[in-house]
């Protein structure tokens, strides 16, 4: 018997087990074929990341797909990457985590999906730099770096789903 791919399967499946239900014949379903049947719920998945400098504000903008999930910002003393601690080299005197739950940056299966920046220098106003810091266990975490204290604001955006965080800066128009 050659292998079948495991969607063609859960199709065969579905057919069979619909076909004896309507002859009035039970069939059990295996396990990984009703828990995809069951699951009603996706994670959102963060997509990307990106940035703009304006007169008196600098953005940054993570873009999600799917429903957008829980988000802080926070000031931190330091930006690590999620997992292994070890230190972001980004250089600033101040940061910020944007911390996303439940998100992902990658599909069940392991795609990557985030196409943003993982590690990037930037030469705004206010906003120096950007690094993704993790995609771990349902957490997804975006650091920014800033060489003054940043005042900011979060705003959440639909059609299409993103989080917005707006630094303010003195106008430089």
């Amino acid at each position: 018997m050659r292998h079948l791919p495991s969607s063609r399967r859960r199709k065969i499946v579905a057919l069979a087990t619909g076909a004896l239900l309507t002859a009035g014949i039970g069939l059990a379903a295996p396990a990984s074929a009703a828990a995809t049947a069951t699951r009603t719920t996706q994670i959102p998945l963060v997509v990307n990341a990106r940035w703009g400098g304006h007169c008196t504000f600098d953005r940054i903008v993570v873009d999600i797909e799917g429903s957008v999930p829980e988000v802080t910002v926070s000031p931190v003393s330091e930006l690590v990457y999620d997992g292994s601690g070890k230190p972001v080299p980004l250089a600033g005197k101040y940061f910020l985590e944007i911390r996303m739950h439940p998100a992902a940056g990658h599909t069940d299966d392991g795609q990557n999906v985030y196409q943003g920046p993982r590690l990037q220098k930037i030469y705004l106003s206010k906003l120096k730099g950007l690094a993704l810091t993790g995609d771990f266990e349902g957490y997804v975490t975006i650091g920014a770096a800033f060489d003054t204290r940043p005042a900011y604001g979060v705003t959440v955006l639909h059609a299409p789903e993103r989080i917005v965080v707006d630094i303010s800066h003195p106008n430089t128009c």
